[in-house]
């Protein structure tokens, strides 16, 4: 059922009339008792669901007992992020997700279906994992907040991914990437019919049909000026909500280019982006419009890890970015990397395959990862003074970038809202 829909390609709304369209919706909901919010993490702030869990708190008073930020494996929320994002929401509300102790499994998907749906890529059952607050804390509402946008694990993010991955398990999270990995993130982004969202849908209809969860879907994006505009708002409790909201974020989200793209170069805003876990969105969302042979260059100033989990910080530095063949390879040689297949698929996401080159230019400080360290994991180096100096991020437009020099330049201010491609490597 659809409490509330809006949005299209010309819309704009603002915080007041994402205010209204939610209440609203809950209204139609009826009275409730109970009620947990389950918003994303700080690494997906663009999303206006910081605004919307403080909307919820603001309609239910005291009866919003608890918001669960759907981690998945990143770090807890620190205080200040939680300020920034949530606004006046209270503090005490708030819970941590911990992705290997805080979990039950629901059900299982069986594998002769996993296998069936992925094309044969993988031949393994997988266990629909969420948080054990969701099925034991005796809400009567669940509120699944978040922003759909095209995704490298699953097509399209959020829906029911919010849930069996933002508050899944490590056995959960770990498949559902390598599933997405092994079968070609390049035949899924930007699509809401996937491998992946078959298995979380299959999950929804037979074992979290007794959970009262409503999706609160945004659709966010840059606008012509280069600015953030919220460009729907669609909030109901099936499919068909998520359905609606992707057909516009493909509208909005997506940019098909007329020609491969030889050098792109991407901002990475030190607010969000301090591991190459996040900071790859770079490399997946470009990598079908990188021509052969192009260049993408990363300004990622505050890139102090590859990883946020130290155990997966710590994979990514022993095996590195070097394409699906060789990584597939290591998983049927190395316990420790089939033991984590969610670190193994993003080493498959984080790598071009050969196809470009991938330079990363880190800040300077005393965290940040060295030339060393970024070399070793398969990836080139550049000193970030020298290649501002240059492409000045300041002066750059979102797009096509004449230098003064006649250099042509593909510049992108925030990869984690966006996909581009080559309309040759992309079908619809």
């Amino acid at each position: 059922m659809i409490y509330y829909e809006t949005g299209s390609k010309n819309t704009s709304l603002s915080a007041e009339d994402l205010k209204q369209g939610f209440f609203e919706a809950l209204d139609k909901m009826g009275e409730k008792k109970k009620v947990l919010a389950v918003p994303p993490d700080y690494t997906r702030l663009p999303s206006r669901s910081g605004e919307l869990t403080e909307f919820a708190w603001q309609y239910y008073g005291d009866k919003l007992t608890d918001i669960l930020p759907a981690l998945g494996t990143h770090t807890p929320m620190t205080d200040v992020q939680i300020s920034h994002m949530f606004g006046k929401t209270p503090r005490n509300l708030f819970r941590d997700h911990d992705w290997r102790n805080d979990v039950i499994t629901l059900g299982t998907v069986p594998a002769e279906f996993v296998k069936e749906v992925s094309g044969g890529a993988v031949d393994y059952d997988w266990p629909a994992q969420v948080n054990k607050l969701l099925v034991e804390g005796g809400f009567d509402l669940i509120l699944s907040i978040g922003q759909v946008v095209p995704h490298e694990v699953v097509g399209m993010a959020n829906y029911n991914k919010n849930i069996f991955v933002g508050t899944g398990g490590s056995e959960g999270i770990n498949k559902s990437h390598f599933i997405g990995a092994a079968y070609g993130m390049e035949k899924m982004m930007g699509r809401a019919d996937t491998p992946v969202r078959k298995i979380f849908n299959y999950a929804s209809e037979h074992f979290a049909s007794h959970l009262p969860i409503v999706y609160i879907q945004t659709v966010v994006g840059l606008n012509k000026e280069g600015k953030l505009q919220t460009y729907g708002l669609f909030i109901g409790d099936d499919f068909s909500v998520f359905d609606k909201a992707a057909k516009l974020s493909l509208q909005v989200n997506f940019e098909m280019v007329e020609k491969p793209l030889k050098k792109v170069v991407v901002w990475l805003d030190p607010t969000e982006f301090k591991s190459t876990w996040l900071g790859n969105k770079s490399v997946y969302r470009t990598r079908m419009a990188l021509a052969d042979g192009g260049e993408l260059i990363v300004l990622a100033p505050a890139l102090v890890e590859f990883g946020e989990d130290k155990q997966i910080d710590q994979l990514i530095r022993k095996y590195g970015y070097f394409g699906t063949p060789h990584t597939l390879k290591l998983v049927a040689e190395n316990e420790d990397l089939r033991s984590n297949l969610g670190a193994a698929a993003h080493l498959i996401h984080g790598s071009s395959e050969g196809r470009f080159s991938i330079t990363y230019c880190p800040g300077k400080g005393e965290k940040n990862l060295t030339r060393q360290e970024i070399e070793s994991v398969g990836f080139k180096y550049a000193d970030i003074d020298d290649v501002t100096a240059k492409y000045n991020p300041a002066k750059l437009k979102n797009g096509f970038n004449t230098m003064p020099d006649g250099e042509e330049i593909f510049y992108i201010s925030n990869p984690a809202i966006g996909l581009w491609a080559y309309k040759d490597r992309f079908e619809f």
